[in-house]
C-alpha cells in the first residue's frame, strides 16, 4: 500500500491519516490494538462478543491480552486515530464516552468459557480506563473481575486511577502517557497517582508514546528517575503525522538518559529502526 496516499483516494490527494478507505485498509492490516472489539469484526449479538483479545505485532509487546473498556475517549489526541478505523464521527467519540454494552457480564463470560487465569490484560488500547469527567466504575467492575480469575492488570491512563490502587497488588502495572505536551497540572495530576502507586508496592510505568515534544520528554525522563517512582518506560515515535523531530537523535538522547538514569527502558520497534537506519548509513 503507497504510505502517502489512499489508492481509493488518489485522484484527490487526501493524506492517509485522514483518509477512512487508508485507515478500514490499515486496520485490516494491522488490527493489533483492536482485535475483534472493534465494530467492524463484532458482529450483533453478545454471543460473537470477546472483550479479551489477543494483541498483535506491535501492541503485543504491551502484555499477553487486552480489553477495551469505553467506547469513545475524552481526550482528544490530535493523533488518535481510532475515530477513523471505528467509522465514527471523531466529535460524537470525544463526547459521547460510556461502557461498551454489557462490558462486565461479557467479560466475565469469556473469562469462564475460555479459562483466561494468569495473564497480564492491558486497559486499555482504544479509550481510557480513566476517561475524565465519565463515570468510570466500570474499569473498578472489571478489574475486581480479572483479578477474582487469577489475572493481573496492567493500566495505562492520561486520567486517575489513584481511587483502585486499593485491588492491586505487586504483579499489576499502573502506568500513565506523557507525549511531551502535558500542561503542569496534568503532569502533576497523572504522576501523583504514578507515585502513590509505586508507594504501596504496585509496579509502575511510563509509556512516552507517541512523543510529540522531544525536549520535554527527555526532561521528563530525568525528572521521574529522580523521583524516583518508574519502574520501567516504554518510548516510541509518533506515527502517520508529520514532525520535525530528528527520531534517530532523540532515541539516542532518549537511551542516553535511561541508562544514565539507571532506568529500566524499551525503545519501540518503529523508533528504533529510525536509530538503527540512521547507524548504517
Amino acid at each position: 500500500m503507497n504510505r502517502d496516499f489512499c489508492s481509493e483516494c488518489r485522484y484527490h490527494k487526501m493524506p492517509h491519516y485522514e483518509c477512512t478507505h487508508f485507515m478500514y485498509h490499515w486496520f485490516l492490516e494491522r488490527h493489533e490494538q483492536y482485535g475483534r472489539t472493534c465494530p467492524l469484526f463484532e458482529k450483533k449479538g453478545s454471543e460473537n462478543m470477546k472483550p479479551i483479545y489477543e494483541p498483535k505485532g506491535a501492541a503485543k509487546e504491551y502484555g499477553d491480552l487486552a480489553l477495551n473498556i469505553y467506547a469513545g475517549c475524552p481526550h482528544r489526541c490530535f493523533y488518535c486515530y481510532v475515530p477513523q478505523v471505528l467509522h465514527c464521527d471523531r466529535e460524537k467519540f470525544h463526547t459521547d464516552i460510556r461502557p461498551r454494552e454489557n462490558i462486565i457480564e461479557e467479560t466475565r463470560k469469556q473469562l469462564e468459557r475460555e479459562h483466561i487465569t494468569g495473564k497480564l490484560i492491558h486497559l486499555c488500547f482504544t479509550c481510557d480506563p480513566y476517561p475524565n469527567g465519565v463515570d468510570s466504575s466500570a474499569t473498578r467492575k472489571i478489574i475486581q473481575l480479572l483479578k477474582e480469575y487469577g489475572n493481573h492488570v496492567q493500566i495505562l491512563t492520561k486520567g486517575n486511577g489513584a481511587r483502585d490502587l486499593d485491588l492491586l497488588d505487586s504483579e499489576d502495572w499502573y502506568g500513565i502517557t506523557l507525549d511531551g505536551t502535558e500542561t503542569p497540572s496534568e503532569y502533576v495530576r497523572r504522576t501523583s497517582a504514578l507515585v502513590n502507586a509505586h508507594e504501596v508496592g504496585i509496579k509502575t510505568w511510563v509509556s512516552f508514546e507517541p512523543v510529540v515534544n522531544a525536549l520535554e520528554v527527555i526532561k521528563d525522563i530525568s525528572k521521574l528517575a529522580r523521583v524516583p517512582a518508574v519502574d520501567k518506560v516504554k518510548i516510541g515515535k509518533l506515527n502517520y503525522h508529520d514532525s520535525d523531530i530528528d527520531w534517530a537523535e532523540f532515541g539516542r538522547v532518549a537511551e542516553d538518559t535511561c541508562i544514565g538514569c539507571n532506568l529500566d527502558y524499551y525503545i519501540k520497534d518503529s523508533l528504533r529502526k529510525c536509530m538503527e537506519k540512521e547507524r548504517n548509513e
